[in-house]
C-alpha cells in the first residue's frame, strides 16, 4: 500500500482516492496519461480480484505490475531491475481458468516499451523469464526450521533452466490478462539476491524501487506517445 501511495506523488493530479483492505487505489493524470495506481496486497488470487473487478469497470486495459523480486542468477545484482517475457506458473488461481500449459507470456508491446524506458533511463536491467510462486517459504525454496520442504535447492535449478527471478503476482497478472487480450507487463526491482544470499539495506531497497517506479512510469508514457 505505502508503494501505491509513493507512485501516486509522481502523478500530475490525482483525482480519486479509495481504499479498501489491502487494495489502495490513486486514479489520476501523469504526462496527461489517465492513470490508475493499486496496491493489491501479497499472490495471485489478490492479482485475480484486482483484474477482474478493474475489467468489468475498464473496457480495455493497460497493466503493469510494479514489484519487488528474489534474483536466482549469478549475473544479476541488487538494485537490478528484472523485465519479464513471460512466468512460470507455480502457482494454482490461474489453474482454474486456463489448464496447466496453457502460457503465461507478457504482451509484447509492454516488453518493448519497458526495455525503451529502461535504456533511455539508464537503468541496470535484465529480460527474461520469472517464476511466480504462490507463497513466500516453501513455494520459494526457503529453508525454516519444523518445515521441511517437498522440493529441496529450488533456486540453483530454476537458475539452471534460465529464470531469472522469484515474485508472486506475474504469472497469473499474464493469464488472466491474456484472457482479455489485454495489454501486461511486469518489472521488479532485486532486494534479495537468492543465489548468493545477500540481501538489500532500506537504502537500497528505497533506491531500486523508486528506478522500477520511474521505469513502468516512462514505458507508460512511451505506450501513449
Amino acid at each position: 500500500p505505502a508503494r501505491a501511495q509513493r507512485i501516486s506523488k509522481l502523478f500530475d493530479r490525482v483525482s480519486v482516492c479509495r481504499q479498501n483492505r489491502e487494495f489502495n487505489t490513486y486514479t489520476g493524470r501523469y504526462k496527461n496519461i489517465p492513470v490508475s495506481v493499486m496496491s493489491t496486497g501479497i499472490g495471485p488470487d489478490n492479482v485475480e480480484i484486482a483484474l477482474i473487478e478493474l475489467s468489468q469497470i475498464v473496457n480495455e486495459l493497460t497493466l503493469l505490475r510494479i514489484g519487488t523480486c528474489g534474483s536466482l542468477r549469478r549475473n544479476i545484482q541488487i538494485g537490478d531491475v528484472v523485465i519479464s517475457t513471460a512466468a512460470l506458473r507455480l502457482e494454482n488461481t490461474s489453474l482454474f481458468f486456463v489448464p496447466e500449459g496453457y502460457p503465461a507470456v507478457a504482451h509484447y508491446e509492454m516488453v518493448r516499451t519497458l526495455r525503451d524506458a529502461a535504456d533511455s533511463l539508464k537503468m541496470r536491467y535484465h529480460l527474461g523469464l520469472t517464476a511466480t510462486a504462490p507463497g513466500f517459504y516453501g513455494a520459494q525454496g526457503r529453508i525454516v526450521s519444523g518445515f521441511p520442504l517437498r522440493t529441496t535447492d529450488m533456486v540453483t535449478y530454476f537458475s539452471r533452466i534460465g529464470v531469472l527471478n522469484f515474485e508472486m503476482e506475474t504469472s497469473a497478472l499474464f493469464t488472466l490478462a491474456g484472457l482479455k487480450n489485454y495489454r501486461a507487463g511486469s518489472i521488479s526491482a532485486v532486494y534479495a539476491d537468492r543465489y548468493r544470499y545477500r540481501f538489500a539495506t532500506a537504502e537500497q531497497q528505497r533506491a531500486a524501487e523508486l528506478n522500477c517506479i520511474k521505469t513502468g512510469l516512462k514505458a507508460m508514457e512511451l505506450l501513449c506517445s
